[in-house]
Parts: C-alpha cells; structure tokens; sequence
C-alpha cells in the first residue's frame, strides 16, 4: 500500500511540470508558461512497495482555452537506468529525501500496473488518502486470460497520446490530452479490448469525465 505522506516537496510537482510540458508534442499551450492547476487524478501501488506511482491530470489556463492533460508520474528514490531521457526532474521531499520523478510512461513498473489495473487485477486508490480505493476510475477488460506484466517496447509521443506497446500482441494508447466522454466511461470504445477513465475539474469549477487509457489488440494506425 502507498503511504500518503502529508510533508514538503521542492520544487513542487507542478514546478516541475511547469517546466516540463512545454517540451511534449502533446502540450497546446502558446509560447508563454503554462499556467497549471491539480485538476484530479488516482494511484497505483507499486507491489514491491518501491516506486511511487500517480496519474495526475493538470490544467492549463495560458490559454482563452483551457486544456486538461494526464501525466503519468513515478517516484523513485534512485535514478531509474536507461531512463535519462524519461527524466522530468528531481525533488526534495520532507520525509524520503531526494526523489527522481519520471514520465512514467518510460517506467515498466508504472506499465505493469496501468496493465493490471485495466484487467481488474489491481485497483485505483486515491489520489490524496492512503489506503483508500478510488470509485470514480472505472475499467473495463474483455480480452481472454491474463496478459503478462511487462510492458515491452519503446513509449512513443504523438500530438494526442502516448502509445505504449504491451506484450502479446497489445497496444495501450494513454490519452494525454483529456477530453469529456462521460458515455464512454463504463463500456471500452469500439473495437478495444480494454480501457480506463476517470474524472477531473476544469478551472471554472466543472466536473468531467473521460477515457484516460485505452488497450487494442494489435498496433493501431
């Protein structure tokens, strides 16, 4: 179980988005610094109780616009090797001291567990409270038999979404780019074998709902 520690961190984690997301093919945001706000988002637990893992979704109010993203984030006390470029920044935390937070799309723990949360295995916890299941993400999976917990493959960027490639013959798409879909959140997209979604708050105080993850068979164009 991830323990929710209530204690400082700096830089703050949007400090750190801050400087981050503009460099992501994903990020609309104008030549300006963003503007960002935790808008929403859950945990995993990492089995071997090691790296800290959270989906958080930011908004940015730059723009006349604003525009709600999903960053996948874990937390580890050491660098992750072969993972410089995955490399968001380091923190100083109250309790655990330095701290290498990564695009945890590039972190095969992170990708083991979105896996496993898809399927039913694992489920969402809250964002803030330890030890506490999050209702509001759903899930659902219609693939046969288990897939196996390693994501394989090189993460790729594109102008919407992260593809993560997944073991036998499974392709995640992570929305990165959020957008309202509240009758998408109980039943996969057509022709998916599998998907997440959860909620967030806009900066006017709206609540929405949408698909963060969806899992093909098969690479998808």
């Amino acid at each position: 179980m991830a323990v929710i520690h209530r204690t400082s961190l700096k830089p703050t984690k949007l400090e750190l988005l801050t400087s981050w997301l503009p460099s992501r093919p994903w990020y609309r945001g104008g030549a300006g610094e963003p503007e960002l706000a935790k808008a929403g988002g859950f945990r995993l637990d990492d089995p071997h109780g090691e790296v800290g893992i959270e989906f958080m979704v930011v908004t940015d109010a730059s723009t006349p616009h604003p525009t709600a993203y999903l960053v996948p984030l874990t937390y580890r006390g050491a660098p992750l090797a072969g993972a410089e470029h995955a490399l968001i920044g380091t923190m100083e935390h109250g309790v655990l001291g330095r701290r290498w937070a990564y695009d945890g799309c590039h972190d095969p723990v992170l990708g083991a567990q979105l896996t496993a949360v898809i399927e039913g295995r694992v489920q969402a916890q809250d964002q803030n409270t330890s030890d506490l299941p999050d209702r509001e993400v759903t899930r659902s999976y219609t693939g046969g038999g288990t897939l196996s917990t390693d994501v394989v493959g090189t993460a790729t960027d594109d102008r919407e979404s992260t593809e993560m490639p997944a073991p036998q013959g499974t392709t995640l798409r992570l929305h990165r780019v959020l957008r309202p879909a509240p009758d998408e959140r109980t039943l996969p997209p057509h022709g998916a074998t599998g998907h997440l979604a959860g909620a967030w708050h806009l900066p006017d105080g709206t609540r929405e709902t949408g698909l963060f993850a969806v899992l093909h068979t098969g690479r998808q164009a």
